[in-house]
Parts: C-alpha cells; structure tokens; sequence
C-alpha cells in the first residue's frame, strides 16, 4: 500500500540521517514479511507517492547494512524489497516467489535484474518465468537469503545486523 511504502521511505531516511543508528531491520507484521501488492489497486486511478522501485534502491543504496527478516511469505513486491536489503533472514517455514507472471505481470521493481545477480541466471529465471515459489530451505541453497532459523526471525535478524 501507499502507506507501507511512505512508511519504509521515511524510516530508511530517518535512519541513514541518525548517526546512533548503526544498522536497520525490515520484517512484516503477524508473522508475514510481505505477499506483494495489493492487485485491486492496479485498476485504480494513478495516485500520488512513492513508487516501490525507487523504495527497493533507496534500501539498497543504504550505506547502513539492511537487514530483512522474512516470515511467512516474501512474495511479489515483498521479495523484491528483500532483494534490496544486503542481508536476508528467512524462518525455515518461509515461502519466496515472485507470482505476478501467473496473471500475466512482470516483476516491476527491478526483482528481474536482482535476483539473477544474487542467485544466478538459471534459478532466476524459472522463479521468474514461472510465478515458482520456493521454501526457505531451497533459499538458502541458491543464495537467496544468508541464513534461515527456526527460531524468532526478528531476533535473528538483529543479531546479524549487529555482527555487521
């Protein structure tokens, strides 16, 4: 939502700009880090705000290491946020995929060029090509994210923000 993306924008900013800030930390809410965007909102009329590309290069650019604590499910646009933080957490019960392709879409924020360069063309390409999700385990194995625990992600994920 709108909301969502004006909240990570003023976040990222907020902490780039505090110097007690030595690193961030993205996780959802309720046990879900994102399942993407909302598909409603494609047919309504444009509104104002940031778009979720310059939000995923904006957490890229961070000169603060990004951290991302992946519960649930990183779907479309949420995997695609994850792809811009430099290190990934997943839970062992968490999915990543980028389904928008089964109803005829394309990754629109830049999650085409950035999971080839962190996983290799191959991979990339099937989870692209074909809306696959994968589970945590097989992440892990690809490249996709660092480290997946079974434990409190949340917790995880700060531990490895502090060890960089």
């Amino acid at each position: 939502s709108l909301a969502v993306l004006q909240a990570l924008e003023d976040g990222l900013k907020k902490a780039d700009a505090d110097p007690s800030v030595k690193a961030v930390m993205i996780c959802g809410e309720n046990g879900k880090f994102s399942a993407g965007a909302d598909i409603r909102g494609f047919s309504s009329p444009k509104r104002r705000g940031v778009g979720l590309a310059p939000i995923v290069s904006l957490i890229e650019s961070s000169e603060k290491p990004v951290v991302a604590a992946i519960e649930g499910v990183a779907l479309g646009g949420g995997l695609e946020v994850a792809l811009g933080c430099h290190y990934r957490v997943a839970h062992v019960k968490a999915w990543m995929g980028l389904p928008e392709v089964t109803i005829g879409l394309l990754p629109g924020a830049e999650g085409t060029q950035r999971l080839p360069r962190l996983i290799g063309v191959p991979a990339a390409l099937d989870m692209i090509t074909t809306g696959k999700h994968i589970p945590a385990t097989e992440a892990l194995k690809l490249g996709l994210v660092d480290e997946i625990v079974e434990e409190n992600t949340i917790e995880a994920a700060i531990r490895l923000a502090n060890k960089v």
